[in-house]
């Protein structure tokens, strides 16, 4: 007898493992490993999704339960997608399934459906004690010969939906439930047409000898191509496989999104001495037959890219397959560009612009073999490829590498467990790499390779700062000055384009009562609205709550309340009205949510649609416009001073990441950065451009507050409805915490802060606690940290409290 160690959906983290299962042995076959199956679970049976990740001749549970079905024709995750499975779940705190389901795509992912029917069976004595729910759901079942799924039996009564009746009536015996998994989304497909070998003599029509002529002579073609190139209808085609000549099946298509000129010609690259350099380093790397990490730092405009493809070209012709990957989805369009004009339909594109379709089409195209470079953000690291030989991480300081949902996992962290499996070379790229991975390099656990002057005849653009304090300010503008207005009517005079960047979406921030002072808060949230001129209304941007604009106070009644501070719709209106002329572009979370919108607005912006593009930090980093040759820093004061550790290195990346964005082809740029503290050190380094210098400064005040790298962080939060409790689940932990450190945990060496509230104490009508704890990430915190969860997690009194936890987190606020 065969049985399986399957995970399964329902489980919990509390008891979650790899559960024992027999497999009967019409299932033998197609039961492997990384295969998708159906299993009883739990007292009740109830039928639950799994995937096997073991298949062994020896159980020591006796009382085991059979696997109901496999879903997969083969195994969707190979050996290696299943350790790194495991290696999430102990790192991450959530379970296998979990672990293994965020490899996969949304569209291949199954869920399960109840349908019901009536039970033969059923007796007429409960039949009549039905209330007039019940008998209306039991007379319209009665009347079907079929299941019929929960949602149509509601829709087809006209029933507000209730499954506690349905509950009922199989508790009662008069319907049953049958539980079936149902695939998101289903294969795309083509219909095709290909002739049958008969040796019978078939009557046919001209119409269709002449079909079957051009069949034959193609073996097989679509539908569709048959129809255009005969000039026949579909009708035909028909008539051909109802008469025994020729047969449909269905073929499988894949979809390229986002490449519409596929040329894959590789041009020389022309490397300078320091290039070339790093690349012969990265290359004999890339080779070495073992695993390791590099970190290619270099100035903007160096032209990393250049170099890293250059060491990709070398992998492809080994026969080993690459991932790329970028921090954020305005990246993507300009990458895939560059990669598929290089190397044409042997890109594959992965992130979460694409919809549900064209994601499970892009995964399909790679496990087939049919594309040897994945391109994408962070999921691209789940690629299922076979045989890596390089992974790259662009801008690899980025947040958007570290998820914020369960499982909380790092990209850089598995990226390097799947170089170690495929012995092959992470390579990290940034013009400002993250503080831990230049302290590695400089350690030497990282491979460090630099490159300090910019491409060709491009220089660092000349830097100037406006003291907003005193400076003179545009005429009719109180947030742009005349500094930088006069350097964009020059640009624009001189028929060049500019990039300013203002990092907060909206038009004003802030709303006040001048009468009684209150605040206008979302109500579901403790955080200020914001006012959004494109639909005149006040914007929650955490739970995208709205209320209409107002200038009466909601608390005193006064029409006193004045709207305060400025976001980029903001600075986009007093643009339009002090350059008139200037065709002006805006670039946010606002203008950008449609399909393909960032493409859109980027070719048109390279394209010279516009001369002036406003935006967030989406416009500051990884875009390359040569006739952009001036940047404006509108303001960036508000992200210096937040409560966070990393708010001083966010700040230097995001200031130099944009200045970068200025003079970065034959012309010189300009860059010029309005702030109310001219005299702060990281806005002076970020002028400089001087990368090494913060890093020294911002090293030492790391080590002093004890701080990444010098320990781990651990942030355990804690989510409900009612603050009282999840105020007193926060302290019970933190007492927990203290009672295991100093028993079965002596030897952990932690530092803890807290509880205390979240920055933003509650969103959407949930409070939010936490306690941050400085530690080792070793594999007994880990333990400790997991039997913590299990204990806060089995408490009745803290049912209604979600406690989780989240190592290394970008943010500990």
């Amino acid at each position: 007898m065969k049985y399986a160690k399957v995970a399964v959906e329902a489980a919990v983290f509390s008891f979650d493992k790899a559960f024992d299962y027999i497999i009967p042995e019409n299932l033998e076959a197609s039961a492997q490993k990384g295969c998708r199956v159906t299993v009883p679970f739990g007292n009740g049976s109830k039928k639950c999704l799994g995937i096997i990740f073991d298949v062994t001749d020896f159980s020591d549970n006796k009382r085991l339960k059979k696997i109901s079905a496999v879903l997969d024709e083969s195994p969707l995750l190979n050996e290696e997608m299943l350790e790194l499975a495991e290696w999430i779940k102990n790192r991450t705190f959530c379970t296998l399934y979990e672990a293994a389901k965020t490899m996969l795509p949304a569209g291949i992912n199954h869920h399960m459906v109840d349908s019901f029917a009536v039970n033969a069976s059923a007796s007429a004595e409960s039949i009549e004690s039905l209330d007039a729910d019940e008998r209306k759901i039991y007379d319209y079942l009665l009347k079907k010969s079929v299941y019929v799924r929960t949602e149509t039996i509601f829709k087809n009564i006209g029933m507000n939906a209730d499954t506690a009746v349905l509950d009922r009536l199989v508790k009662k015996g008069l319907i049953v439930r049958n539980r079936d998994a149902v695939r998101n989304l289903g294969d795309l497909t083509v219909r095709m047409l290909r002739p049958c070998n008969t040796e019978d003599e078939i009557r046919l029509t001209k119409k269709q000898k002449q079909m079957l002529d051009i069949l034959n002579e193609l073996g097989t073609a679509s539908v569709k191509e048959l129809c255009y190139f005969t000039g026949l209808t579909p009708a035909i085609a028909n008539a051909l496989v109802k008469n025994g000549a020729a047969e449909f099946y269905e073929r499988e298509i894949f979809d390229l999104p986002e490449i519409s000129e596929i040329c894959g010609c590789r041009n020389p690259i022309n490397l300078t001495v320091e290039q070339n350099e790093a690349f012969d380093k990265l290359t004999k790397l890339a080779f070495a037959g073992k695993p390791s990490v590099a970190l290619l730092y270099g100035v903007t405009g160096s032209g990393k890219t250049s170099v890293y493809m250059s060491v990709i070209d070398k992998v492809l012709d080994s026969g080993k397959s690459v991932i790329v990957m970028v921090p954020e989805i305005g990246l993507t369009p300009q990458t895939i560009s560059l990669f598929a004009e290089r190397y044409g339909e042997s890109i594959a594109v992965f992130h979460s612009a694409l919809s549900v379709r064209e994601r499970l089409e892009q995964w399909k195209r790679v496990k087939k073999g049919n594309a040897k470079i994945v391109i994408g953000t962070r999921s691209a690291v789940f690629a299922p490829l076979e045989n890596i030989g390089l992974i790259i991480i662009d801008e690899e300081q980025e947040h958007t590498y570290k998820s914020e949902q369960t499982p909380r996992y790092d990209a850089i962290d598995v990226a390097k467990f799947r170089a170690v499996q495929n012995n092959c070379l992470l390579l990290l790229a940034s013009a400002t790499p993250s503080v831990e991975s230049f302290a590695a390099a400089k350690s030497g656990r990282y491979e460090l390779c630099t490159l300090t002057k910019r491409y060709g005849n491009a220089v660092l653009p000349e830097v100037v700062t406006v003291d907003m304090r005193t400076a003179e300010k545009a005429d009719g503008s109180r947030e742009i000055s005349k500094t930088l207005f006069e350097c964009l009517r020059d640009n624009l005079e001189n028929g060049r384009q500019s990039i300013l960047l203002i990092n907060r979406r909206g038009y004003h921030t802030f709303a006040a009562c001048n009468s009684c002072g209150t605040v206008i808060t979302c109500p579901h949230c403790s955080i200020s609205m914001t006012y959004h001129s494109a639909n005149n209304r006040l914007m929650c941007h955490y739970c995208g709550n709205s209320l209409p604009f107002s200038s009466v106070c909601p608390e005193c009644g006064e029409n006193a309340v004045r709207y305060s501070g400025f976001g980029t719709q903001k600075i986009e209106d007093e643009l339009k009205i002090l350059l008139p002329t200037a065709r002006v572009v805006r670039m946010d979370t606002d203008s950008t949510a449609g399909k393909n919108s960032h493409e859109k607005l980027l070719d048109s912006f390279a394209h010279g649609e516009y001369d002036i593009m406003i935006g967030t930090q989406m416009v500051a980093k990884g875009l390359n416009f040569p006739n952009v040759t001036l940047v404006g820093v509108v303001s960036v004061d508000q992200q210096l001073y937040n409560d966070d550790f990393r708010s001083l290195e966010k700040t230097f990346s995001l200031l130099t990441q944009v200045v970068g964005r200025s003079g970065r082809g034959e012309l010189k740029g300009k860059a010029v950065i309005q702030t109310l503290t001219p005299e702060n050190d990281i806005i002076r380094l970020a002028a400089k451009q001087d990368y090494e210098e913060f890093f020294d400064t911002e090293i030492r005040l790391r080590k002093a507050m004890i701080y990444p790298p010098y320990c781990d962080l651990c942030v355990v939060g804690f989510v409900g409805e009612n603050e009282t409790v999840v105020k007193a689940a926060a302290r019970e932990t933190l007492d927990l915490l203290k009672k295991l450190t100093s028993g079965d945990y002596k030897g952990e060496k932690i530092i803890a802060l807290g509880p205390m509230p979240s920055r933003v104490a509650k969103i959407n009508e949930k409070f939010r606690y936490r306690i941050i704890i400085k530690c080792k990430n070793s594999n007994r915190f880990r333990q400790m940290v997991s039997q913590i969860l299990i204990t806060m997690n089995t408490d009745s009194r803290f049912s209604k409290v979600t406690v989780y936890a989240d190592m290394n987190p970008d943010t500990a606020v």
